[in-house]
Protein backbone atom coordinates (compact mmCIF):
# COMPACT_ATOMS: atom_id res chain seq x y z
CA UNK A 1 0.00 0.00 0.00
CA UNK A 2 1.36 3.69 -0.81
CA UNK A 3 2.20 5.88 2.02
CA UNK A 4 -0.79 7.84 0.82
CA UNK A 5 -3.21 5.15 1.42
CA UNK A 6 -1.92 4.20 4.43
CA UNK A 7 -3.01 7.84 5.54
CA UNK A 8 -6.17 7.88 4.20
CA UNK A 9 -7.03 5.14 5.99
CA UNK A 10 -5.69 6.08 9.35
CA UNK A 11 -7.20 10.10 8.62
CA UNK A 12 -10.32 8.08 7.62
CA UNK A 13 -10.60 6.46 11.21
CA UNK A 14 -9.22 9.27 13.37
CA UNK A 15 -11.53 11.60 11.96
CA UNK A 16 -14.80 9.64 12.17
CA UNK A 17 -13.78 9.42 16.08
CA UNK A 18 -13.06 12.98 16.10
CA UNK A 19 -16.80 13.91 14.36
CA UNK A 20 -17.97 11.97 17.75
CA UNK A 21 -16.24 14.14 19.71
CA UNK A 22 -17.47 17.41 17.62
CA UNK A 23 -20.76 16.26 17.81
CA UNK A 24 -21.36 16.70 21.51
CA UNK A 25 -19.77 19.80 21.95
CA UNK A 26 -22.23 21.96 23.90
CA UNK A 27 -21.70 25.85 22.58
CA UNK A 28 -23.99 27.24 25.04
CA UNK A 29 -20.61 26.31 26.95
CA UNK A 30 -18.19 27.57 24.15
CA UNK A 31 -16.86 30.18 26.84
CA UNK A 32 -15.58 26.86 29.16
CA UNK A 33 -12.23 26.94 30.38
CA UNK A 34 -10.93 24.46 33.00
CA UNK A 35 -7.81 27.11 34.28
CA UNK A 36 -7.12 30.72 33.03
CA UNK A 37 -4.16 29.24 31.04
CA UNK A 38 -6.23 26.47 29.05
CA UNK A 39 -7.96 27.52 25.67
CA UNK A 40 -11.74 27.94 25.90
CA UNK A 41 -14.08 24.94 24.86
CA UNK A 42 -15.36 26.65 21.58
CA UNK A 43 -11.91 27.68 20.40
CA UNK A 44 -10.59 24.15 20.87
CA UNK A 45 -13.38 22.56 19.32
CA UNK A 46 -13.02 25.03 16.03
CA UNK A 47 -9.06 24.36 16.52
CA UNK A 48 -9.92 20.71 16.70
CA UNK A 49 -12.25 21.17 13.39
CA UNK A 50 -9.24 23.44 11.72
CA UNK A 51 -6.37 20.99 12.42
CA UNK A 52 -7.68 18.80 9.01
CA UNK A 53 -7.18 22.11 6.76
CA UNK A 54 -3.28 21.65 7.32
CA UNK A 55 -3.56 18.44 5.09
CA UNK A 56 -3.75 20.32 1.82
CA UNK A 57 -1.32 22.85 2.88
CA UNK A 58 1.44 20.15 3.84
CA UNK A 59 0.64 18.11 0.85
CA UNK A 60 0.13 20.76 -1.75
CA UNK A 61 2.17 23.14 -0.83
CA UNK A 62 5.80 23.80 1.00
CA UNK A 63 4.53 26.24 3.36
CA UNK A 64 1.88 27.21 5.65
CA UNK A 65 1.92 30.99 7.34
CA UNK A 66 0.04 32.08 9.70
CA UNK A 67 0.64 35.77 9.49
CA UNK A 68 -3.16 36.06 8.61
CA UNK A 69 -4.71 33.39 9.94
CA UNK A 70 -8.18 33.82 11.20
CA UNK A 71 -10.24 31.16 13.15
CA UNK A 72 -13.64 30.78 11.50
CA UNK A 73 -16.39 32.13 13.76
CA UNK A 74 -18.17 29.24 14.19
CA UNK A 75 -21.40 29.41 16.73
CA UNK A 76 -23.16 26.09 16.99
CA UNK A 77 -22.31 22.60 17.02
CA UNK A 78 -23.83 22.01 13.38
CA UNK A 79 -21.76 24.61 12.18
CA UNK A 80 -18.67 22.81 13.22
CA UNK A 81 -19.63 19.74 12.02
CA UNK A 82 -20.46 21.41 8.46
CA UNK A 83 -17.27 22.90 8.60
CA UNK A 84 -15.42 19.34 9.91
CA UNK A 85 -16.82 17.67 7.27
CA UNK A 86 -15.93 19.99 4.04
CA UNK A 87 -12.83 19.83 5.40
CA UNK A 88 -12.73 16.17 5.51
CA UNK A 89 -14.18 15.69 2.00
CA UNK A 90 -11.51 17.47 0.50
CA UNK A 91 -8.61 16.07 2.34
CA UNK A 92 -9.60 12.53 1.73
CA UNK A 93 -9.88 13.82 -2.26
CA UNK A 94 -6.24 14.76 -1.82
CA UNK A 95 -5.05 11.86 0.01
CA UNK A 96 -6.88 9.46 -2.98
CA UNK A 97 -5.22 11.93 -5.63
CA UNK A 98 -1.67 11.86 -3.23
CA UNK A 99 1.54 10.31 -4.80
CA UNK A 100 4.63 9.04 -2.70
CA UNK A 101 6.40 12.19 -4.72
CA UNK A 102 3.55 14.45 -3.00
CA UNK A 103 5.40 13.74 0.33
CA UNK A 104 8.79 14.23 -0.32
CA UNK A 105 10.99 17.49 0.32
CA UNK A 106 10.30 20.16 3.19
CA UNK A 107 7.80 21.59 4.04
CA UNK A 108 7.43 25.63 6.52
CA UNK A 109 5.36 27.07 9.30
CA UNK A 110 5.61 30.28 8.84
CA UNK A 111 4.67 33.81 10.60
CA UNK A 112 4.97 36.32 7.87
CA UNK A 113 9.20 36.59 7.03
CA UNK A 114 10.15 34.23 10.45
CA UNK A 115 10.10 30.47 9.83
CA UNK A 116 9.00 29.14 13.16
CA UNK A 117 9.91 25.30 11.77
CA UNK A 118 10.78 23.40 8.56
CA UNK A 119 10.39 19.36 8.58
CA UNK A 120 10.01 17.05 6.02
CA UNK A 121 7.01 16.72 4.65
CA UNK A 122 6.32 12.61 5.60
CA UNK A 123 6.86 14.15 8.85
CA UNK A 124 4.71 17.19 8.66
CA UNK A 125 1.82 14.94 7.74
CA UNK A 126 1.97 12.93 10.82
CA UNK A 127 3.61 14.93 13.76
CA UNK A 128 1.77 18.24 12.84
CA UNK A 129 -1.15 16.76 11.45
CA UNK A 130 -2.16 13.61 12.23
CA UNK A 131 -0.46 13.71 15.92
CA UNK A 132 -1.77 17.17 16.92
CA UNK A 133 -5.14 16.56 15.72
CA UNK A 134 -5.35 13.28 18.28
CA UNK A 135 -3.66 15.72 20.97
CA UNK A 136 -6.37 17.95 20.52
CA UNK A 137 -9.37 15.81 20.23
CA UNK A 138 -7.48 14.31 23.91
CA UNK A 139 -7.94 17.24 25.79
CA UNK A 140 -11.37 18.04 24.16
CA UNK A 141 -12.60 14.81 25.83
CA UNK A 142 -11.32 15.87 29.38
CA UNK A 143 -13.19 19.10 28.90
CA UNK A 144 -15.76 17.02 28.30
CA UNK A 145 -15.91 14.82 31.13
CA UNK A 146 -15.23 18.20 33.08
CA UNK A 147 -18.87 19.08 31.87
CA UNK A 148 -20.01 15.75 32.58
CA UNK A 149 -20.59 15.09 28.80
CA UNK A 150 -20.52 11.64 27.87
CA UNK A 151 -17.34 10.87 26.12
CA UNK A 152 -17.74 9.06 22.86
CA UNK A 153 -16.19 5.47 22.21
CA UNK A 154 -12.84 5.99 20.72
CA UNK A 155 -10.62 2.91 20.24
CA UNK A 156 -12.93 0.51 22.21
CA UNK A 157 -15.48 1.76 24.53
CA UNK A 158 -15.27 4.46 26.93
CA UNK A 159 -16.60 4.52 30.59
CA UNK A 160 -20.12 6.21 28.61
CA UNK A 161 -20.53 4.45 25.79
CA UNK A 162 -23.66 2.16 25.11
CA UNK A 163 -22.93 -1.31 24.97
CA UNK A 164 -23.55 -1.33 20.89
CA UNK A 165 -21.99 1.92 20.19
CA UNK A 166 -20.21 1.27 17.24
CA UNK A 167 -16.40 0.81 17.74
CA UNK A 168 -15.35 2.58 14.73
CA UNK A 169 -11.19 0.65 15.15
CA UNK A 170 -12.70 -2.64 15.15
CA UNK A 171 -15.24 -2.48 12.52
CA UNK A 172 -14.16 -0.19 9.76
CA UNK A 173 -10.43 -0.78 10.12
Amino acid sequence: MSLAKDLLAEFTLETAVTRKYLAVVPFDKADFQPHEKSEKLGRLAIHVAEIIAWWKASILSDSLDFMDFEPKAIQSTEELLAYFDELVTATKTILRKAKTQDFKGNWSMTYGDEILFTLPKKQVVRSFCMNHLVHHRAQLGVYLRMLDIAIPATYGPSADSAEDEEIILITKW
